[in-house]
């Protein structure tokens, strides 16, 4: 089941992993002051800290406009009827402001105690989605399922997208996969990007943040690492990492900086760019970031909206 009702979004949003270090109070207060700074969306990532379905319902119970999107809600925390459930819930409680983007995968190296079995990437997920829209959920009235994307990297993952999702949430990649992915997906399939940025005016703190960032997920997530090599990286580039390869993943430098690679991304056939703001400290909020950043709503302008009926 191809699943198209999906939220409008501007051209930039932002993408943290800061909120579970956080008390929750301080998440309302962030997530409302990110609503008033203009911002279309606010992502969320998922790993040990608050599940995607709690902090989604924190952060759309706190604002009253932006779309919340979970990038990504990892398929191995959650049995696929649960998924199901909680997305026709928030769905039904916050029309048209939610977005859930699936990733992950159940590997042989799953911790102990999450559900489901293991498998190559875009099997699992197919089984995964194929078990989410044969959910036998009930409730008061029948209910659109809410969008979904699918946090896809490689070329399978984007075709499975273009068949069972609204459009794709890429993660850790370079302007030239959002050019394949638009050309994989036809011109009206969302690409909500993922895009991290080292902002900052001092170069050498910026590209330690930056080369830091590049360095941990190509060490430590072969997954990356080899649909970088598929886009073209040599092992040069990811062992050291390279100053190419961290420029291509990172923007780094001042708000110019940023604007410009959001704007080579917009170019490139995504909808919409969500910034990681890259901090030394993944607890840290950089919430005077985020406040330059509100700069670029009212400067760049999404080329095609991100809503498909």
């Amino acid at each position: 089941m191809k699943h198209n009702n999906a939220a409008t979004l501007g051209a930039v949003g932002i993408w943290t992993m800061a909120f579970d270090f956080q008390p929750a109070e301080r998440v309302r207060s962030l997530a409302a002051e990110l609503e008033d700074l203009g911002f279309a969306a606010l992502w969320h990532g998922e790993a040990f800290g608050r599940d995607t379905v709690s902090q989604s319902w924190l952060l759309l119970s706190s604002t009253n406009r932006i779309v919340v999107g979970a990038g990504f809600a990892n398929i191995a925390m959650r049995e696929p009827v649960a998924m199901a459930a909680a997305h026709r819930a928030i769905e039904e409680a916050y029309p048209g402001r939610y977005l859930l983007a699936l990733g992950g995968h159940r590997t042989s190296d799953t911790p102990l105690g999450f559900p489901g079995r293991h498998g190559r990437a875009r099997e699992t997920m197919a089984a995964y989605l194929d078990a989410m829209d044969d959910a036998p959920l009930f409730g008061a009235e029948p209910l659109r399922p809410g969008p979904r994307l699918l946090a896809a990297l490689g070329a399978m993952m984007t075709e499975l997208a273009a068949a069972r999702a609204s459009g794709v949430h890429p993660y850790l990649l370079p302007v030239e996969h959002t050019r394949r992915a638009r050309s994989a997906l036809g011109p009206d399939a969302p690409i909500a990007v993922e895009q991290a940025v080292a902002l900052s005016t001092d170069p050498t703190a910026s590209w330690s943040l930056a080369r830091d960032h590049v360095a941990h997920y190509v060490g430590t997530a072969p997954y990356h690492r080899r649909n970088l090599a598929r886009l073209g990286y040599q092992d040069a580039d990811l062992d050291g990492p390279s100053d190419r390869l961290v420029h291509d993943l990172v923007a780094i430098g001042d708000l110019d900086a940023v604007a410009s690679r959001v704007r080579e991304q917009l170019a490139a056939g995504a909808n919409h760019v969500c910034l990681q703001v890259l901090t030394d400290d993944p607890a840290t909020v950089p919430l005077e970031h985020w406040r330059q950043l509100a700069d670029l709503n009212g400067a760049i302008t999404s080329p095609a909206l991100m809503h498909t009926s």
